[in-house]
């Protein structure tokens, strides 16, 4: 039976792992340790990178694994390209499970942005309080602007991120209500936000069409073509007919 990799961190990734577990298949879960206490999975679960490219492609030869899907979060681009680098290298068959981007409705005032140093640029220079809502990683850089930030993270952090803010420490799913308690609360006046998709963080972006908040969306980093698809149903028939012995 082929040995299976699976690149987690997301909703879709533990939903898939279940249904990897339930149909009996050889897999083990890997998540990048980015988070004090992740979930737990019903599969055998690995911690931690690889070492680039190449330490994934010894990983892979090493373990026997005959086939990766790659469930990171969309923004985790590096791990995303090292994995299409080190199947080619390998040999391995590859499979993106990626959720949708969010499209904006009517009601949404959305800024897109490409990148974390231009949705700095796209705040206003005058003091404002900003729901930043982009975990824990990219924080510095709006220091630059003089804001009170409002911080959702995981883990406590063991300094404050940035100058003036207030964390706030919750794990999603998130509901619609709670956000737009959480914005009225906090005086809310700007949301910066990346283009994850998925329906466990859209609450904000659905509380900021009601409130009447301006969104700034970070867009997702752009990949090397990969074969990609959006529900854990594909990738399991992709795993029974993609010849891969499973």
């Amino acid at each position: 039976m082929t040995r299976i990799l699976l690149l987690g961190g997301t909703t879709e990734a533990s939903l898939l792992a279940r249904a990897l577990a339930e149909a009996g298949r050889n897999a083990v879960f890997s998540y990048a340790g980015r988070t004090d206490a992740p979930v737990a999975q019903p599969l055998p679960t690995r911690v931690g990178g690889f070492g680039g490219i190449g330490g994934l492609v010894d990983y892979l030869r090493a373990e026997n694994i005959g086939a990766v899907v790659d469930a990171t979060h969309p923004f985790a681009a590096q791990m995303s390209r090292n994995a299409i680098a080190a199947c080619a290298e390998a040999g391995v068959p590859l499979i993106g499970l990626e959720r949708a981007a969010w499209t904006a409705e009517a009601g949404d005032d959305w800024r897109h942005v490409p990148s974390i140093d231009a949705a700095v640029s796209a705040l206003p220079d005058v003091p404002a309080r900003v729901f930043l809502a982009i975990g824990k990683q990219n924080l510095s850089g709006f220091a630059a602007k003089p804001h009170h930030y409002l911080l959702r993270l995981v883990d406590a952090p063991a300094s404050p991120p940035l100058p003036d803010c207030t964390v706030v420490l919750a794990r999603g799913p998130f509901e619609v209500e709670g956000d737009k308690a959480l914005m009225v609360q906090h005086k809310i006046s700007h949301i910066v936000a990346k283009n994850a998709g998925g329906s466990g963080a859209e609450a904000k972006l659905i509380a900021a069409r009601a409130l009447r908040i301006p969104v700034v969306l970070i867009d997702r980093p752009a990949l090397p073509a990969r074969r990609v698809v959006a529900s854990v149903a594909e990738v399991m028939d992709w795993l029974r007919h993609a010849d891969l012995g499973v």
